[in-house]
């Protein structure tokens, strides 16, 4: 088939989704011609080149990345028939303002189904999904994890892919010590995801290409733990799928794609969070499930936030550090970081903005709902420089870190630093227990 005969189209992404969809999907289908990959959300993806070497030889030159921006122009500009809209974390409304870009530009716009994109994994796969960024997936991950080691089984943890890098450096990487996160070159945003399976024995793969990624772990472990990113459905065909929706966010689980399609999926819905939301809020998400998905199984959680030294904080003017995509496409205005600042009674919580360096400026006037609170922001080495010199700025007692992670073991931070530490607490403790024993026995 020729190439005049095929048509041209555009995966729209964000470092992510949009490269899985093109290796398990279009890649080899004779019929398409993928033009451009598009890319928002992550910071300085668009420019870059798909290379060769993973876009397989009908692409010898790889695959554009452009900004969404330009997407009106590349479909004029290469005749461009179809658009996918391949990464999450989206309102609805947006998803169909998407569309009606794409048809009034002159193509068919299509979603694919979570379904033929997931991967036939020959161990048993626990997905752990969520409604929006933010949720707690990583707690939950963890919990599960947990589980599995005290069964005796050999676990690991396929992560999101996050590649934001050299991606072909990055088709299929493997993280079992720290030191591997440093020899890969990793953000903050990874090491915000890998680093804490580390510290608890997990083995960490992710990349590119998750067919070699499913392999490369299927050889070293019993189950596949699939650790999912932003509100994304998973990569691979899961046994038991988990999906951790917020009450702070009410509401949202029905609003947001493609997180209403996790819900309508899911076998356990976790409404967590429930020992800081208000009771009509945790209804509100309860209500919304049953709705939706009345097969599902619903488990309330608390998620408890300790600090490591509390007296860095009472009666202390406090700089607040949060996890990043939470605040930033998450929507959210506040994270662990600010309720734990409240509870041990800090005198004044920082107003970062008016001291925010290069990129973290630019960060705070995209995302004009963060008031008292710094996104932890780090998708590159400037990025980070950036965010060290914003933290520097700051004039406070002490710096309250919220993230996943020590920041300080990354960024250099002059200030007293303490870390907010957050686990799962189910209200039932036997539910996930035995979901996980029915599907690997």
């Amino acid at each position: 088939m020729t190439t005049q005969t095929r048509t041209r189209m555009i995966i729209m992404g964000a470092a992510g989704r949009d490269f899985h969809d093109f290796n398990v999907y279009w890649k080899h289908d004779p019929t398409v011609e993928v033009v451009a990959f598009t890319a928002t959300q992550i910071p300085d993806i668009d420019g870059r080149v798909y290379p060769a070497e993973l876009s397989g030889p009908r692409y010898p030159e790889g695959i554009p990345i452009r900004a969404e921006a330009d997407l009106e122009r590349l479909i004029a500009e290469h005749d461009v028939r179809l658009v996918t809209l391949a990464y999450s974390d989206l309102p609805h409304e947006v998803v169909m303002n998407q569309a009606c870009r794409v048809q009034a530009a002159g193509a068919d716009f299509r979603l694919l189904a979570p379904a033929v994109t997931m991967l036939k994994s020959n161990k048993p796969v626990i997905a752990i999904c969520a409604t929006r960024t933010g949720c707690g997936k990583s707690q939950t991950t963890r919990r599960i994890a947990a589980i599995l080691k005290e069964m005796g089984k050999k676990v690991a943890a396929i992560r999101h892919p996050m590649p934001y890098g050299d991606l072909k450096k990055q088709v299929c990487q493997r993280f079992a010590r720290l030191e591997d996160l440093d020899e890969h070159q990793c953000t903050i945003e990874e090491r915000e995801e890998y680093e804490p399976h580390i510290q608890h024995g997990i083995l960490v793969f992710a990349g590119v290409d998750y067919e070699r990624i499913l392999a490369a772990a299927e050889k070293e472990a019993d189950v596949i733990l699939w650790d999912g990113g932003n509100n994304d459905t998973p990569f691979f065909r899961p046994d038991l799928y988990i999906v951790v929706t917020d009450p702070h966010r009410a509401g949202h689980e029905v609003r947001y794609y493609p997180g209403e399609t996790n819900v309508r999926m899911a076998d356990i819905v976790v409404i967590n969070k429930v020992d800081t939301a208000e009771e009509a809020d945790i209804r509100t998400v309860e209500q919304n499930v049953r709705r939706i998905n009345p097969r599902a199984t619903i488990l309330e959680a608390n998620s408890p936030c300790t600090a490591d030294n509390p007296d860095l904080i009472r009666g202390k003017t406090v700089l607040v550090i949060e996890d990043g995509p939470t605040l930033t496409h998450g929507e959210m205005r506040y994270g662990a970081g600010h309720v734990v600042a409240r509870r041990y009674g800090a005198a004044k919580i920082v107003d970062p903005r008016p001291y925010a360096q290069g990129s973290i400026r630019d960060v705070f006037n995209k995302y004009r709902h963060l008031t008292d609170i710094l996104p932890a922001m780090g998708y590159g080495k400037q990025q980070m420089a950036d965010m060290e010199a914003t933290v520097a700025a700051v004039p406070c007692d002490s710096v309250l870190i919220g993230t996943p992670i020590d920041l300080g073991r990354i960024l250099s931070i002059r200030q007293p630093h303490t870390r907010v530490l957050y686990e799962l607490e189910e209200h039932d403790r036997t539910i996930l227990p035995d979901a996980v024993r029915k599907v690997v026995r």
